[in-house]
């Protein structure tokens, strides 16, 4: 739906950009036009797609590694990253989630989601941002957030309450720093199925919730990628200067509809929880091996 070269001038960064969403994003703004910067903790995955994306698109995508829970090493990537150039755009997509009664939660685990989502996530904002504000240079902050930011969510309540604190960062900074041109806005997708964060979310196939059955959805299927990054493209680009502080629901009605929650999951016994955190931490291993390997 866009010319090719919408993004022609732009440069920029996506977290998580390796794998999943974030590979998705990458490549649909590179598509565009976009000089495009992914980071992530897996340099093996961050590399291999680099090179895929820059070799099907014809645009240079540059690989970074960095934990964003740290904020002197995303201040550093931040500062390399300028040397190319300031960048004009930001995609705060770097997450963590995966579901469990929160009674059973450890501290480590509830530091594990909301140290990625929201800490992350701010220092990656605030590390652009005052660079933006020193040097004049006009700027735009996508984050990718939920819809729970507006119902809240049992049993993924970290990521819930980390993905609130950006709900209420992208309109507090949309006035602090609107002055400056600078523009935030944020997404709140409804399912959008990826296979390792659909695994953590899934992990029992006989006790699916209804915020991932698409017969709560009104539009009754799925989201498909190029519906969220054709959003993400046109709230990075220069069509829409005037929009700021929004968070833009993309689910095709289910918030509005029916539960797009985790709630039903009440019904679980304790044996299909310890089943289920069995079947997460089998995947996160997975995950961790191929980082290793990468």
């Amino acid at each position: 739906m866009f010319d090719g070269e919408l993004l022609s001038r732009k440069s920029v960064l996506v977290t998580g950009g390796g794998g999943g969403l974030g590979r998705e994003i990458a490549a649909a703004l590179s598509g565009l036009g976009a000089r495009v910067y992914i980071c992530g903790r897996r340099v093996g995955m961050l590399e291999e797609t680099a090179a895929a994306i820059s070799a099907k698109t014809g645009n240079p995508v540059l690989a970074h590694a960095c934990d964003v829970r740290d904020a002197d090493i995303v201040d550093s990537m931040i500062e390399k990253i300028w040397q190319d150039g300031p960048l004009t755009g930001l995609v705060n997509n770097a997450a963590a989630n995966f579901i469990s009664p929160t009674k059973d939660l450890s501290a480590r685990g509830f530091r594990a989601i909301t140290s990625t989502v929201m800490d992350g996530s701010f220092h990656t904002t605030l590390s652009c941002g005052k660079r933006w504000i020193d040097q004049g240079v006009r700027g735009s902050v996508v984050s990718n957030l939920v819809t729970w930011v507006w119902t809240g969510s049992a049993f993924v309540v970290p990521s819930a309450m980390a993905k609130t604190a950006l709900h209420a960062m992208t309109m507090s900074l949309a006035s602090e720093w609107g002055p400056y041109g600078i523009r935030l806005n944020a997404t709140a997708p409804g399912p959008f199925p990826t296979p390792e964060a659909w695994e953590k979310l899934n992990p029992l196939p006989d006790a699916q919730s209804s915020a991932t059955d698409f017969a709560t959805i009104p539009m009754r299927r799925f989201g498909e990628m190029h519906e969220l990054t054709n959003l993400i493209a046109f709230l990075l680009s220069d069509a829409c200067d005037f929009l700021t502080g929004q968070t833009i629901a993309i689910d095709g009605g289910q918030h509005l509809a029916a539960p797009s929650t985790f709630a039903d999951l009440t019904n679980m016994t304790g044996e299909q929880w310890q089943s289920a955190r069995e079947q997460i931490e089998a995947s996160t291993a997975k995950s961790k091996a191929a980082q290793t390997k990468g």
